[in-house]
């Protein structure tokens, strides 16, 4: 397909973009609702290696790739996932802006084929913003699994846009796509969107308010006319308030307060309130993307999720879920004690061969004492002990982690630990920033993004550290082996070593709650928002991509960075905590 690696595993700056975008013939924006698919998608176009995982809110900012398509050159910006863009999180409000002001060539919107109907909220929602849109409906090969459908060429005609499927790994399906998006762009398809229609009321509203917004909208952003005006029907003010920021317009016209209070009048004469607006609008979507779906959608057995809740009402039950969860992190810090012994001793042996090594050949250059210390005990010995150490538990570690990610285990760890969060007065999704703290606690600290209240961000923040980073678990397993498991023998002392490193994992949990508990009641206190997580459903890992990913994208990155515990230097630290907008 032609695919290029510009710019692979490192932040774009915004000149960088801005270069990006005078030198590519298009810019594509891919949305769509968390774990749909939309990284793997960018990552098969663009060729770059984004981080994909197995539940909600991985992508919580937008990332830019070059994609060379017949020889077109197209820039495709990956936006955060969410269910709409009625701006309700801070993913959600990057999403929503850059769809209405970052003014994309065209919009591709990814669906799972899985849960056709709710996904279809986001795309009647986009509609109203531009026409010129690419529906994907994606992970079609789960769905057959499940014995479920999708009839794409109805979808299309219901949708009244262009529709294609895709299965994200294989490329002949990412050549539709990016044909499918070709044809938008130059005007090969002629796009005639079916918009929702709402209740009359609202409908009338629209039309009285459209003539006077109008005139003070600029010509390039007439597209947003309708729903701008359904927006100050709304009156939803942090959208009335980006769409002046970014537009530069001015609704307190006095024409525009003139129609206004015309609207206001016509709404309370018939019992609408305020916040009845918005539940009329959503239910006009829902209604109608329930009666797309229904059309659509042909299911071979009407049960194909009893699996998934039969498994779920175990993992995630008052009973078993927390002692499932600490078993299973048992078991993987058991295999990593276990099965590290082996590779260290190993390195450590060669590393002291190739020691011997190079004091021969200093000494038979005749070099002075203090520069084999330098050289040979110092820096060798620092680099070599720490290799030894380090390397294989987290070449373990990771793997693992990652295959729990895949599986889609963590989310159901965060649900189990959500009403411990509650009671320390802190956001549920703090439970999942905590378990990538496990990874590395400086990604704890960057996926505190997706938590929406700036006061729970801080407290997730500030505890993350309590919970140790796979950088400090060699330390943690050479203590617990040494000082612990040295008083047993044979497999009691790798279980009696698992034992103490959990209990330490436990108390670092334990101490988060309290942490997280005190500063709710003194320096940062609050309410718990509302924390709605969404269970992925479980799918069979990819065994090589998580072999690649977790030994290159982050045990030989954390490496390089071995001179910290926590995994990456100081000043990293700082920088990550500034780009996490903290």
């Amino acid at each position: 397909m032609g695919l290029t690696n510009r710019s692979m595993g490192k932040k774009l700056l915004s000149n960088d973009i801005d270069n990006l975008k005078k030198n590519s013939d298009y810019v594509i924006a891919i949305a769509g609702n968390p774990n749909v698919g939309k990284s793997t998608i960018f990552n098969g176009l663009t060729g770059m290696n984004q981080h994909t995982g197995n539940w909600p809110g991985k992508t919580v900012e937008n990332s830019n790739g070059i994609c060379n398509y017949k020889n077109k050159k197209f820039l495709l910006v990956d936006i955060p996932g969410t269910y709409s863009i009625m701006s309700n999180s801070q993913e959600e409000e990057i999403a929503r802006d850059y769809i209405c002001f970052g003014n994309p060539d065209a919009t591709v919107i990814i669906l799972d084929a899985t849960c056709l109907e709710r996904n279809l909220n986001l795309v009647y929602q986009i509609m109203e913003i531009t026409s010129n849109i690419v529906v994907c409906v994606n992970l079609l090969d789960e769905a057959k699994k499940k014995g479920i459908t999708v009839n794409l060429k109805l979808l299309e005609k219901r949708l009244g846009v262009p529709v294609v499927g895709t299965i994200a790994r294989k490329k002949k399906t990412l050549d539709k796509l990016m044909d499918k998006v070709t044809d938008v762009l130059e005007k090969r398809v002629v796009i005639k969107s079916n918009k929702i229609k709402y209740i009359p009321i609202i409908e009338d509203c629209i039309k009285i308010l459209e003539s006077k917004v109008q005139n003070i909208l600029p010509k390039r952003n007439e597209y947003l006319l309708r729903w701008i005006c359904l927006k100050l029907i709304d009156r939803d003010d942090r959208i009335l308030y980006s769409i002046q920021k970014n537009l530069e317009l001015n609704f307190d016209d006095k024409q525009i307060n003139d129609k206004l209070s015309e609207v206001q009048k016509i709404l309370e004469r018939n019992d609408i309130k305020k916040e009845d607006v918005r539940d009329k609008v959503v239910s006009s979507i829902v209604f109608e993307a329930e009666n797309v779906s229904r059309d659509v959608i042909q299911y071979k057995r009407s049960d194909y999720r009893s699996r998934d809740r039969k498994i779920d009402k175990i993992l995630t039950s008052k009973l078993f879920g927390i002692p499932i969860m600490i078993a299973f992190l048992a078991f993987i810090l058991w295999i990593t004690i276990v099965g590290a012994n082996y590779p260290s001793s190993l390195l450590s042996e060669l590393f002291g061969m190739i020691k011997e090594f190079l004091i021969k050949i200093l000494h038979s250059f005749g070099s002075p004492e203090w520069i084999r210390g330098i050289l040979i005990d110092g820096i060798y010995s620092t680099v070599t002990w720490v290799t030894a150490v380090m390397l294989p538990p987290m070449a373990i570690f990771f793997p693992l982690f990652t295959l729990l990610e895949d599986l889609g285990v963590l989310p159901r760890i965060a649900f189990n630990l959500d009403k411990y969060f509650k009671k320390a007065c802190s956001s549920g999704k703090q439970a999942l920033t905590m378990c990538m703290g496990l990874g590395c606690n400086a990604a704890g600290v960057v996926g505190t993004r997706i938590i929406d209240s700036p006061r729970e961000k801080l407290i997730s923040i500030l505890t993350n550290v309590f919970v140790p980073c796979n950088g400090r678990f060699p330390f943690l397993i050479t203590i617990a082996t040494v000082f612990v498991g040295s008083y047993f023998t044979g497999i009691f002392s790798s279980i009696v070593s698992t034992l103490t490193v959990l209990i330490v994992i436990i108390l670092g949990i334990m101490l988060t709650l309290i942490i997280s508990k005190i500063l709710s009641k003194t320096i940062l206190k609050g309410i718990p928002n509302s924390f709605i997580l969404e269970l992925p459903p479980y799918r069979r890992p990819q065994i090589g991509k998580i072999l690649v990913r977790s030994i290159f994208d982050r045990t030989l990155f954390v490496l390089r960075k071995s001179d910290c515990s926590c995994g990456t230097s100081r000043n990293s630290y700082l920088d990550i905590c500034k780009y996490s907008n903290i």
